[in-house]
C-alpha cells in the first residue's frame, strides 16, 4: 500500500515523465509541482517507491522512470476521476466527421478508426460485432458446382459474410432457394447464433418442411457461424505512419501481422465484451510479447441491435492517458449513438 506522499509523487513522475519523455529527478518535481516537501524527502520517497517496483532509474544518477507497474497505477487513478470529458470544438468536430458517412455500419466504423487515429495521432483499431451476434436479415445459397455452394449472409447490421459450402450431394438452385426461404421466413430477425439452435428445434418439430426441402443444406447453416470469422480483420485499421515514432522497423511488421490476424482482433474483443466504457490494458505482452512496450485504451460501442465490437487506440506505454482516454470513450458514445440511429 502506498501512503498519500507516495502516491502524490508517483503520479508527478508518472505525468512528468508523460509531458517530457525523460528521466524525472526530484529538482525537476519541485519546479513542476507544489509538493511541498524537500528535495531529500522526495530522493527518499522515490528510492522506496524504486523498491517497491513503481519507478525505476535507467542509468546511475539519472532520474527515474515509471515502470509497467507505475503507470497501472496512474491508469487506475485516472479512471477514478471519471466522467471523461473533451473540448466542446474537438467533439464537435468528431461527430461532423461521422455524421457525414454513408449510412453503412462498416463505413461508419471504418471512418471513426480513421477519425480516432488523427485526433490521436496514434494507431486505431476498430473491431465489429461478432458475426453470431448480429442480427440475421437475409441468407441466399448460389450453386457453385456439382457438389459446392455459396452461402450469402446479410445481417440488419449490414455485414455480408460470404461462405463457400460443402454439400453431401448435388442440389438444384430450386432446392437451394427453398432452402434459404425456409431460414428467411421463420428466423429473420433473430440473432445469428440463436438461429442455429432454433434451426435444429424447427426442424424436427415441423415434420412437413422437414421432409420437403433439401434438410441437409439447412443443417449446413449451423456451422457457416464461426466465431473467428474474417469480418473481425481490418474492418479498422487506421494510424500506421504513427508506428514508426515509437517502435522499430522490425517491431512495426510483427504488430501489423498481429493486427491483420483475425484471431488476435478476436482476443481483443473477448477481453473487452461484458465490458462497458473504457478500458485500459498497459504492457499487451500477455497478447502477443511484441506489444510489451505498448498500451492499448479501448472501449466497446453498440448497435441498435445490441451488438458490441470494440473501438481503440495503440500507443507507447508512454502515452498521454488523461488525453486520450476521454477521446477513446468520447468517439465509442459518437460511433454507438450514430449507428442506433441509422
Amino acid at each position: 500500500m502506498l501512503n498519500e506522499r507516495q502516491k502524490k509523487i508517483l503520479w508527478a513522475v508518472t505525468q512528468s515523465h508523460i509531458d517530457l519523455n525523460i528521466p524525472i529527478g526530484s529538482i525537476l518535481l519541485i519546479k513542476r509541482y507544489p509538493l511541498n516537501l524537500s528535495s531529500a524527502t522526495i530522493r527518499n520517497a522515490m528510492a522506496s517507491l524504486e523498491k517497491m517496483g513503481y519507478i525505476t532509474q535507467p542509468h546511475t544518477s539519472a532520474g527515474r522512470v515509471p515502470t509497467e507497474k507505475g503507470y497501472r497505477f496512474y491508469v487506475n487513478s485516472l479512471m477514478e476521476d471519471q466522467p471523461f470529458s473533451i473540448s466542446d470544438s474537438m467533439s464537435h468536430e468528431l461527430s461532423l466527421r461521422l455524421q457525414s458517412t454513408e449510412n453503412d455500419s462498416n463505413g461508419v466504423i471504418k471512418k471513426a478508426a480513421e477519425t480516432l487515429s488523427l485526433m490521436s495521432q496514434n494507431l486505431a483499431i476498430a473491431i465489429p460485432p461478432k458475426i453470431e451476434d448480429m442480427v440475421l436479415k437475409h441468407i441466399k445459397f448460389i450453386k457453385y458446382d456439382k457438389r459446392k455452394a455459396l452461402s450469402v449472409l446479410i445481417s440488419e447490421e449490414g455485414i455480408v459474410k460470404n461462405t463457400f459450402v460443402e454439400l453431401d450431394k448435388s442440389y438444384t438452385q430450386q432446392q437451394l432457394d427453398k432452402a434459404a426461404h425456409y431460414i428467411n421466413s421463420k428466423f429473420t430477425g433473430e440473432k445469428i447464433k440463436d438461429v442455429k439452435e432454433l434451426l435444429s428445434y424447427q426442424l424436427l418439430k415441423d415434420k412437413e418442411a422437414y421432409d420437403r426441402i433439401a434438410t441437409s443444406v439447412l443443417y449446413l447453416f449451423k456451422d457457416l457461424i464461426i466465431l473467428d470469422d474474417d469480418t473481425l480483420s481490418l474492418n479498422g485499421l487506421s494510424g500506421t505512419s504513427y508506428l514508426p515514432d515509437f517502435v522499430d522497423s522490425k517491431q512495426v511488421k510483427i504488430i501489423l501481422r498481429a493486427i491483420e490476424d483475425k484471431h488476435f482482433m478476436l482476443k481483443l474483443l473477448n477481453q473487452l465484451s461484458g465490458s462497458q466504457g473504457i478500458k485500459v490494458f498497459v504492457g499487451l505482452e500477455n497478447i502477443m510479447p511484441a506489444m510489451s512496450k505498448l498500451s492499448l485504451v479501448a472501449s466497446t460501442y453498440n448497435d441498435k441491435k445490441c451488438s458490441s465490437g470494440a473501438i481503440g487506440i495503440i500507443g507507447p506505454t508512454c502515452m498521454n492517458y488523461r488525453k486520450l482516454i476521454p477521446i477513446v470513450d468520447h468517439t465509442a458514445k459518437a460511433l454507438t449513438r450514430i449507428l442506433s440511429e441509422n
